[in-house]
């Protein structure tokens, strides 16, 4: 599992627009001030600037990633906090001691359910609260419809299940699966849908969006992945996405 800079940066303000503001601020709420946050995958900081731009103050941060040139630009957008190098898949590695709240964003999908069951077992014995922003739930609807567009998304969310360095990864069933299983262990959860909604305007990461589904797409055996996407091009001026994702949160029984 692993993004480079660039498409992080693109898909940022999408991001940024698609959480959920109300659940962003129950988080932020339980967490408080001064205590110590957790954010695996996190990639060059998109889970701190999330938290400030909403409000949050004096919490201490430990950003953990397993690329080395994003947790530089981490750094540089994020002096104040620890980052640190990370193997997540080795979850034993991951530092747990005085954390509050463990958070992640775009991760959850692409993991596997026995390492998140590995995962929210750790945080339960430690009652430690889960924050996990933008999972993809397998929705694509796009404007103007495409005679292709079921078929692409269906070979997508096939190959989205496939193994990301984790296992084979949850994909769309990603939030679904993470609700259950934290209820299972007393939490009490929260969740919302935080859609990327796409307009014209965004042409590339529409176009940047396009190359990665095709592709996707192609690998899970869809053979005319590549004519769908030059025809979503063809469109792109006066086109409209929408990419479904969902927050949750979790909170210690009681919480």
């Amino acid at each position: 599992m692993g993004f480079d800079a660039e498409w992080l940066d693109l898909r940022a303000p999408a991001d940024d627009r698609a959480r959920d503001a109300d659940l962003l601020q129950r988080a932020i709420a339980y967490a408080g001030s001064g205590v110590r946050m957790l954010d695996l995958g996190c990639g060059t900081g998109s889970t701190v600037r999330a938290f400030a731009a909403a409000g949050a103050e004096s919490l201490d941060w430990c950003l953990l990633d397993n690329d080395p040139a994003l947790l530089d630009l981490a750094r540089r957008h994020h002096p104040e906090a620890e980052v640190r190098i990370c193997d997540l898949s080795d979850l034993d590695a991951v530092p747990l001691t005085d954390v509050k709240m463990v958070t992640a964003s775009a991760v959850f999908d692409l993991v596997s359910e026995d390492w998140v069951i590995r995962l929210i077992d750790r945080l339960a014995r430690h009652r430690i609260a889960l924050y996990a922003a933008l999972s993809y739930n397998g929705v694509m609807r796009w404007s103007p419809e495409d005679q292709d567009d079921a078929a692409v998304t269906e070979r997508f969310n096939h190959h989205q299940c496939g193994n990301k360095g984790f296992g084979s990864a949850l994909g769309p069933e990603a939030a679904t699966r993470m609700t259950s299983l934290l209820a299972a262990r007393g939490y009490d959860v929260f969740s919302a849908p935080s859609p990327w909604v796409l307009e014209p305007s965004e042409a590339p990461l529409q176009d940047a969006l396009l190359s990665g589904i095709a592709g996707a797409a192609h690998e899970a055996g869809f053979d005319d992945a590549a004519g769908w996407a030059a025809r979503r091009r063809d469109a792109i001026g006066h086109a409209r996405a929408e990419i479904g994702h969902m927050d949750v949160l979790a909170l210690p029984g009681g919480g």
